[in-house]
């Protein structure tokens, strides 16, 4: 494993690139988000996909979200309500993964049985940066040991995936707590899971 470690408002443009390329080359990378660390690919690519599941020890993994950089590229992968927009304009980029019904343009491999999609635009510069330069989403999971307890140190990480992925972006402003789920494709919002995000907004 490459392992780099990154300033987290303005990141080395030198070491993002290196994840990139390997991203494109359907490697498997570990990188920064405002919550957790994430383990992510390319969403085009299946064999990485398949590495990302080996690497959880679960098949049939459910919580996959798209790694976007912004509204605007949401609406490619899910279908996104009115009402749906109108809550992610305000509280996105943040510590929020929003379950949206899925567009065309999404693997069939990648749709949940319900054909729904979990859309995360995290507020960490690494992260929106990753996906800007990739231009397309990282498909993205939390890094848990194998208990499922996630793990936020770095070098703890670095030491127990050292031989399972190729790439690790390190960086500060984690808050160690996994991203609120919230469920927008059905008529009105459902919270799926309390994590790290407000929800008086739905309250």
């Amino acid at each position: 494993m490459e392992f780099y470690e990154l300033h987290p408002v303005n990141p080395q443009l030198r070491y993002l690139n290196k994840a990139v390329n390997i991203l494109k080359e359907g490697g498997v990378i570990i990188y920064p988000t405002d919550t957790v660390y994430g383990i992510g690919c390319d969403i085009y690519n299946k064999d990485a996909l398949d590495r990302v599941k080996t690497i959880k020890n679960d098949p049939d993994i459910k919580l996959l979200s798209f790694i976007c950089p912004g509204l605007k590229d949401i609406a490619k992968y899910a279908r996104v309500s009115d009402y749906a927009y109108r809550i992610m304009k305000k509280l996105l980029p943040g510590p929020y993964t929003f379950i949206l019904p899925s567009a065309r343009d999404v693997p069939k491999k990648l749709r949940s049985k319900r054909k729904t999609v979990g859309i995360r635009i995290p507020d960490h510069s690494v992260a929106l940066k990753l996906v800007e330069k990739l231009g397309n989403p990282i498909l993205s999971t939390s890094t848990t040991n194998r208990k499922g307890d996630i793990l936020i140190d770095p070098y703890e990480i670095k030491a127990i995936f050292n031989s399972q992925v190729d790439l690790m972006l390190a960086s500060k402003n984690i808050l160690g707590k996994p991203s609120t789920v919230i469920d927008l494709s059905g008529e009105a919002p459902v919270i799926v899971r309390k994590g790290a995000g407000d929800i008086s907004l739905f309250v």
